[in-house]
Formats: C-alpha cells, structure tokens, sequence
C-alpha cells in the first residue's frame, strides 16, 4: 500500500511538472493541483486515493455479515430486516447531504490555505529574512494570517456544525430502530414464543446486525466522499495537454541557426478584456541579433512566452524555417530554444548540475556521460563571467548552490545568479538564444563585459534581447520598439534615432542622466 501512495504521489508531481505553462499559470488550474495532491496525502491517518480499496474490501465483509446475521434475524420476524435496514436510509441521506455541501464549497477553503500556506513560507524563508526584520514586516504577517486563519475557521465552524447535525439525526434513528426491535423482543420474550437463551441470541444478533448496516452506510459514505477527492485527482490528470502534430523534427534544426517568422500572431490572456499582443507579423533572419524595447507591459515577455513555447498563439502562427510550431511536439519544440528569463530559478543542486541539466553520477559510463556535461559547464560559466567567483569555491563547479542545506554550499548575488542562468543557457546551446533583461543585476563593468562576449555567445544562433536600457541594444542587428502589443518602429539604432520617434525620445530620457550637470539643471 505504501508504494501504492507513493506512486499515485508521484503521477501528480508528474503531471504538474509537465501541464502545459499556458494553463499550469491559471489560478484555478493551481487550485484544482493542490486539491488533486490533498487526495494523495494522509489526513487524520486517510489517504483518500488508497481509501476507495480498503473501504470496498470492508464494504464487501460487512454486506457478508449483513446476510449471515439476517438469516439468524429472520426466525424471529421476517419484518425485522426491513425495518432495520431502511431505517438507516435517513442516516444515508443526511451524510449524503453533507458531502455534497463540503464537495461543493471545497474552492473556498483551498484558496484560503493556499494563502496560508505561502505567509508560512515566506515567514520562513532565509531570503526574505533581512526584510521581515528591516521594514518591520513580521506584525504584518502575523496579522495577515490571523485574517486568513480566521476566514478558515469561519469554513470549518460550519463543517462541524453541519456534520454535527447529520450525526444528531443518525443518533434519533438508531434509538427509534434499536429500541423497536429490543421491544419487540422483550414482548416475545414475556408472552412465552422465544426462551431466555433464545433472547440472549436474538439480542445479541440485532446488535450486531445494526452494527453491520452503520459499517456498511459509513463504508458507503466514506467512498463517496473518497470518490469526490479522487475526482479531483482524476480531473487534474486527465487535463487536455496541448501538443503539435509531431510531423516536424527539432533535430533537424538544431545545427544551424534558424528563420522564424510570426505571422499575424495575436494573444489576450483569460481575465483580459483586449488583446496583449496584436497582429504581430515578423521575420527574424537566420543568425539576426534582435533586441526588443519598450515600456513596461508592452508585451516584450508575452512575445517571448510565445516563441519559446510556452503559450500558444490566439491567432496566427510561428514557424521555423517556414514549418508551423505546431508541427513540432510541445518537449521537441522546446530544444530550439535556450531562454534566461527575468525571473531566476536556481534549485539546491550544485553549480555544475544546475548549468548542465546533469545528476553527478560515478557510475561507469553516466560518470564519463555526466564528466563531459560538466566540462561544458565550467567552459560555459567562465564564458559567463563566473570564472573568477568559480577559483574561490573550494569545490569549484561542483560547490552546492544553497548554504541552508549544504553546510559546505554557496551563496550567489543576484548578478552572478543571472549569470548562471546565462551559462545554462549556453551550455544547452540551442539555437536559438532569448535573453530577457539579462543584465537587469550586473555592475556596469559586468554589463560591459556581457556586451563585449555577446556577439561570441551569439556566434551561429539566432538571437531575441529585451533590455529596458536602450544603451545596450546597439550591437544588435535590428531594434523592435513595441507598444500596446504592436510593433510600432524598427531599425537599426542609428536609423530609429534618426527617425526621433518614441524610440529616440525614451533614448535621450535615459541617456541624459549621463550628461555632466543634469540633474542639478532639472529641478529648475
């Protein structure tokens, strides 16, 4: 049975792991998972997941019961067993009631702990340590899960009082049944047609019959709600997974750097009321360094999102080398591209597995497979600019990322993190290489550096930059400045200065803070 929990766990790791981003980022999507898990853990010693077999089996003994004891029953009255058994019916409904209601309130209490779960990790989490104590925060957030503990007890007050009252009309039948049946026996008993031993018999066989039909309504009502938790989980792996045909092969793109062309693409995410990107139609030249600009909210990560896989068009379509994204499969699709996005996941693992997307392994010939992935990956840290921080580890590439469960472990700053995730990038070397605000932590001298290696990292790939500094943009091919989701300029960064449009006009807002004496000359 443990390895039956274990393994139906594990589906619903896998699943999360691998549903589609576009519908993994809904909330209730989120919600559903987190539901979906609850049915695979043990609550109050019940997993509901392995709780449908044991039930049916103890469901399967007492109905046995049931018979073997009724037969006994019938000599005395056959009027007995009907009487017995329909009675609990009322029972049946009253818990049925209530499982329907739990069943159908369950989204208002799983947003809730959601919510108190995340304020217990961030309570706990090292990273958020210094703020908590700095800004005062911890007042904060116990009051915040003051408020969220008392929404959930408002929920749970009124479980229990619903449960209470089903379990109070339980009570009232079984002294109606019991008690017309003990009656019955006794008046038999009194008017001579049974003995005393007889009675002792039938007593003790209307007992435990009653016993068996509450086992048996309580069996029945623990499977349904077990069901309701496991439709749950059923639902969440049964998810629609969207996938291309499967006709196209990325293999047959990865060697040289790629054409991708948007065609009339448009995207509106769920909750909005317009379109965050419109119309977008593209051609991005094999080995074309293109930088993306503009203001917040433009649409600059959407478009990426898009590319790389993650979300699928409303309208239009991408293609490589002329051949739809959707014609690759969803996993084969993602080998053609090596993104850094803004935010920066790392994981616990050291700083060679991290980069190379390999476990170390000293086992034959996963030790030579693992040794080879790991060259690449200090070839690709060094390349990176971590080649100065790597000769201070005393592990070196292999030094574990996080202090708090490695004693031995290392802690990066948030530029040297971004280039980690450069030097992943790299190292999976796709052909296709996105950078999303890559140097929105490094020094200036670190950004300079980027810049002056960037054209080597980017050496027979095709390349897409966001930067928010329009300073950096200039070694690229050709600038895209977007705006409410359009392309509304592109060229070359002489050629859009030149044009003094919006471009131009962000371009001097951000480089006049450079000018000696501007900013005592603006408050005037």
């Amino acid at each position: 049975m443990s390895e039956y929990r274990t393994e139906k766990s594990s589906q619903i790791n896998r699943k999360s792991l691998t549903l589609f981003y576009q519908i993994y980022e809904r909330k209730e999507i989120r919600d559903l998972g987190n539901r979906a898990k609850k049915a695979t853990e043990m609550w109050d010693g019940v997993q509901p997941i392995a709780d449908l077999p044991r039930r049916s089996r103890n469901l399967i003994d007492n109905m046995l019961c049931y018979l073997l004891f009724g037969s006994v029953i019938s000599f005395v009255s056959p009027l007995l067993i009907p009487i017995l058994t329909i009675a609990p019916a009322v029972n049946w409904f009253c818990a049925k009631a209530y499982r329907n209601w739990e069943y159908s309130h369950r989204e208002h209490w799983t947003d809730i702990d959601s919510k108190l779960w995340y304020v217990q990790e961030k309570t706990a989490d090292f990273a958020a340590a210094k703020d908590i104590r700095i800004y005062g925060m911890a007042g904060w957030f116990r009051q915040i899960f003051r408020d969220f503990s008392a929404k959930r007890l408002f929920w749970e007050k009124k479980m229990i009082l619903r449960s209470f009252l089903s379990r109070i009309a339980d009570l009232f039948v079984i002294l109606l049944r019991d008690g017309a049946a003990y009656l019955l026996l006794i008046k038999m008993t009194l008017e001579g047609s049974i003995t005393v031993d007889k009675f002792v018999l039938y007593f003790s066989a209307i007992s435990m019959f009653a016993s068996f039909i509450g086992n048996i309504m309580n069996e029945w009502n623990g499977i349904r709600a077990a069901s309701l938790d496991v439709c749950d989980y059923r639902r969440y792996l049964d998810l629609e997974q969207p996938d291309g045909s499967g006709e196209a092969q990325a293999q047959d793109h990865l060697k040289t750097a790629p054409e991708i062309t948007l065609d009339h693409v448009s995207f509106r995410y769920e909750e909005s009321d317009k379109d965050t990107l419109h119309d977008i139609s593209l051609t991005i030249n094999p080995g074309e360094k293109v930088a993306l600009v503009g203001l917040n909210g433009a649409g600059k990560t959407t478009l990426v999102k898009l590319l790389c896989g993650l979300y699928l068009p409303a309208c239009g379509d991408i293609r490589i080398n002329g051949i739809s994204s959707r014609s690759f499969g969803r996993e084969d699709y993602y080998r053609l591209f090596s993104p850094v996005f803004q935010d920066i996941q790392a994981g616990f693992f050291t700083l060679a597995e991290i980069v190379s997307g390999q476990i170390r392994n000293r086992t034959d010939s996963s030790a030579i497979q693992s040794a080879a992935g790991f060259d690449r990956a200090e070839e690709c840290m060094r390349l990176a600019g971590l080649g100065e921080r790597l000769d201070t580890l005393p592990h070196g590439i292999h030094t574990h990322l996080d202090k708090q469960l490695y004693e031995d472990g290392t802690e990066l700053s948030g530029g040297e993190l971004q280039k980690l995730m450069l030097a992943r990038a790299l190292c999976k070397n796709a052909p296709v290489l996105v950078l999303d605000e890559p140097t929105a932590a490094l020094a200036p001298i670190a950004e300079n550096q980027l810049y002056l290696q960037y054209r080597n990292m980017t050496q027979g790939k095709t390349s897409l930059f966001i930067s928010h500094r329009l300073a950096s943009t200039q070694f690229c091919d050709r600038i895209l400045y977007l705006k409410d989701g359009t392309i509304t300029e592109q060229g070359t960064h002489q050629e859009l200065i030149a044009l003094g449009g919006e471009y131009a006009r962000l371009y001097e807002l951000q480089s006049c803070w450079y000018q000696p004496g501007y900013a005592a000359e603006t408050p005037q």
